[in-house]
């Protein structure tokens, strides 16, 4: 696993979770809070095999 640094204001690992299917991608929740706000999705493990 690589190691990066990002600066930023906020973690919140509460609201990890699996990234879910929709159309041709896939989309991640995050708080309502952080609507608006510019974010970062980091991938911290191989994605699960599909049928496609």
């Amino acid at each position: 696993m690589d190691r990066y640094s990002i600066e930023g204001h906020e973690v919140h690992e509460v609201h990890e979770g699996t990234a879910k299917p929709t159309g041709n991608g896939a989309y991640v929740l995050v708080p309502k809070l952080w609507l608006g706000a510019d974010v970062k999705v980091v991938r911290v493990s191989e994605p699960a095999q599909t049928d496609e």
